[in-house]
């Protein structure tokens, strides 16, 4: 097979023009425009650039990302690689506010966009107007990485999720008026009960703008439970392609659901269909109907639970009034009951017999306390002055009253004081005789 065909057929394959096939075809051309003459760097590179932008206005090229770089401009910088070949790319500020997933480092990708040159460096490079994950849909990648975002935060955790009030009278609904989902989620209900009051507060349920539209709506209807109860809030719409539902895939939304005060129940699309408003909300409904199960039991069932409920009442009431009959007719029969008057002669005579133990216990406790006295009294008289004194001792002070021990405590002269048993001698001392050993 020649070149030619060879090219033709690769062609036909990808949809994309072969490089030396179209350099064949468009070799007369291309060279009847450029002049003979030497030419201008500049006007060689306008050339090149006037024939790439041409050729590659629309392309696909699958590459890793490498040196990623995004700028306070809000331009993304970055080169595609494979193993032999690099490709500078710019994704422009506009173009980046569309792409759902973040772009991480080494992440492989299909670009589609189309080739430019920069003159000032004579670089050629790609313009990227849209990308999406090798292997896994733009979308699927976008929710897995939001998911583990907010899981890290502890939004998707059990603990934090609110319960539904046991009787719910007054529901928020949160939906579009064009959908099934609001007329399934009224049909539903109303079959139910006659006793839930609905408000609904109409929006976009998809499209742009629809998550910040939802997470309005929910901050209103806080604002309008400061003047009305309003025991929950249902937010809910019918099944689509994960496009469709992508709204309730978006971070605002989320946090806002997150953020309510009010138990929010998410009811969107079908049983297959896992949004991350279903996984933040604090009760998830498969679908429009279920909600309307989830927030409110049948009559006709609340009807039987308060039977129910009313006979366990009566039954328990009759067993207690049987029990306290039965404990009367016992106290009935006791004696203390039937002669009180016993009880208080009994008590009369316990008095009695306290008051005699008690008059003994006090009579024994003098009597001892008697004889300690005497006992201590008569160690003291043993141990008296007076008393050495009464056997012929005399006691000699000083005129002050200090007690004389030995003669160098007086002089010739002084005043003294002799005690005796019966009464005290004063005398001057004329004359000191110490004792010779």
């Amino acid at each position: 097979m020649s070149p030619q065909n060879r090219n033709t057929q690769n062609s036909e394959s990808t949809g994309l023009t072969p490089l030396f096939e179209f350099a064949e075809e468009k070799q007369t051309s291309v060279s009847s425009t450029i002049p003979q003459e030497p030419i201008s760097v500049t006007d060689l590179t306008l050339h090149l650039r006037e024939l790439i932008e041409l050729n590659f206005a629309n392309i696909e090229v699958i590459g890793q990302v490498s040196n990623l770089m995004q700028p306070r401009s809000g331009h993304v910088y970055l080169t595609l690689k494979d193993e032999e070949s690099q490709l500078p790319a710019i994704i422009w500020k506009s173009t980046i506010s569309k792409i759902r997933f973040k772009i991480t480092e080494g992440m492989e990708v299909i670009c589609r966009g189309r080739l430019d040159v920069y003159p000032p460096q004579g670089k050629y490079q790609m313009i990227i107007n849209g990308l999406e994950p090798k292997g896994m849909g733009a979308l699927e990648l976008a929710f897995r990485q939001l998911h583990d975002k907010l899981a890290a935060l502890g939004f998707f955790d059990p603990n934090r999720k609110k319960p539904l009030p046991k009787f719910i009278q007054n529901v928020a609904l949160i939906t579009s008026l064009s959908g099934a989902a609001v007329r399934d989620f009224l049909q539903v209900l109303g079959r139910r009960t006659k006793r839930v009051n609905v408000l609904i507060i109409p929006v976009q349920v998809q499209g742009d703008g629809a998550a910040r539209e939802i997470a309005n709506a929910i901050q209103t209807v806080h604002h309008l439970a400061l003047q009305r109860p309003i025991d929950c809030i249902v937010v809910t719409r019918g099944g689509g392609s994960r496009e469709d539902l992508w709204t309730f895939n978006e971070e605002i939304l989320v946090r806002s659901i997150a953020a309510s005060k009010i138990p929010i129940v998410s009811g969107v699309g079908h049983e297959i269909d896992v949004t991350l408003c279903d996984l933040v909300a604090d009760v998830r409904a498969l679908t429009p109907s279920e909600a309307a199960e989830r927030i409110a039991p049948e009559d006709t069932e609340l009807s039987r639970n308060l039977l129910q409920i009313q006979y366990q009442l009566d039954n328990s009431l009759e067993k207690r009034i049987q029990f306290y009959r039965n404990r009367l007719s016992f106290l009935e029969k006791q004696s203390v009951l039937l002669l009180p008057e016993r009880m208080v002669e009994n008590r009369r005579r316990a008095v009695d017999l306290f008051e005699e133990q008690l008059e003994r216990s006090v009579d024994h406790r003098i009597q001892m306390s008697v004889q300690k006295i005497s006992r201590t009294a008569a160690s003291l008289e043993a141990l008296s002055p007076l008393a050495i004194l009464a056997r012929g001792y005399s006691l000699t002070e000083t005129e002050t009253g200090h007690r004389i021990q030995k003669i160098d405590e007086i002089q010739t002269g002084n005043f003294i004081r002799t005690r005796l048993s019966n009464g005290v001698l004063k005398s001057v001392v004329t004359d000191i005789v110490a004792e010779t050993k």
